[in-house]
């Protein structure tokens, strides 16, 4: 005989608790950011979805460790100019011409504790002069323009004793110059301190060495000197003061460099 099959008793439930049932279960997750569990008719807790009891599920596994972060670089500085800072530099003075042909900028040292490490701001933003035509990316001598791109800082001199240096730095009466600047401006006290800037120079050399390894014509004596309140002849000049913390701050184990030229072209 087939077995006698018995038929339970319909819920007396009213429908509005069914449909409050429903509701609490679908909305759940907007006021805890997780749905509750279902809840079977025989008072039993349904085992919990995968990746919802605490541990990692597969898919989280599966992501692995995130990337690691990107060391921070000097955001105005294009790809191809960051490619031309020596690997091993651990400081930059970035030179940032208001246009290709102005003759003034803004000078900001950047620093990293390691190569591996991000760049910092150190010191900075201070007002600085380039030469009266602004910038150029092939310098020639007597063209009144200052070179673009990146150049090591490796000795200094001035008509002053060092304020406190570890370049190579040379005290002589050579460094005194007189005379008028494009705007009228005096030139005296302009090169009480002075860093060459190793373009078409051979790197260490006093500042007042002639030689020029690229040939007469392409210039030379490039330097970071005293602002004298106008343009320069190729230079770039700052505030007294800010050669003083600059030749304090600057450490020749740690590589420095200059980069130099208008907006535009530091972008590239």
């Amino acid at each position: 005989m087939p077995e006698r099959v018995s038929h339970p008793r319909r819920s007396r439930r009213p429908p509005y608790a069914v449909c409050a049932a429903l509701f609490l279960v679908l909305t759940g997750c907007g006021a805890s950011g997780t749905a509750p569990a279902a809840v079977p008719s025989d008072g039993s807790r349904a085992p919990a979805p995968p990746g919802t009891s605490g541990a990692a599920g597969p898919v989280a596994a599966a992501r692995g460790p995130a990337a690691p972060t990107r060391p921070r670089e000097i955001r105005l500085l294009g790809a191809g100019i960051r490619a031309a800072i020596p690997a091993d530099s651990l400081q930059a003075l970035v030179v940032t011409g208001d246009s290709p042909d102005s003759s003034r900028a803004t000078a900001v040292l950047y620093t990293r504790e390691d190569s591996m490490a991000g760049w910092q701001p150190a010191m900075g933003p201070w007002p600085a002069h380039n030469a009266l035509k602004g910038w150029t990316d092939e310098h020639r001598a007597g063209d009144l323009r200052t070179p673009i791109g990146v150049y090591g800082l490796t000795a200094a001199g001035g008509l002053l004793a060092a304020p406190g240096t570890a370049f190579p730095y040379e005290q002589n009466p050579l460094f005194n110059v007189s005379g008028e600047g494009f705007q009228g401006d005096s030139l005296e006290g302009s090169f009480d301190y002075v860093i060459a800037i190793d373009y078409n120079r051979i790197p260490g050399a006093s500042p007042l060495d002639p030689t020029r390894p690229l040939g007469e014509e392409r210039g030379g004596g490039i330097w970071l000197h005293v602002d004298h309140g106008g343009p320069t002849q190729g230079c770039i000049s700052l505030p007294a003061d800010r050669i003083r913390e600059l030749l304090r701050a600057l450490d020749p184990a740690k590589v420095p460099v200059v980069v130099m030229g208008d907006a535009a072209a530091l972008a590239r």
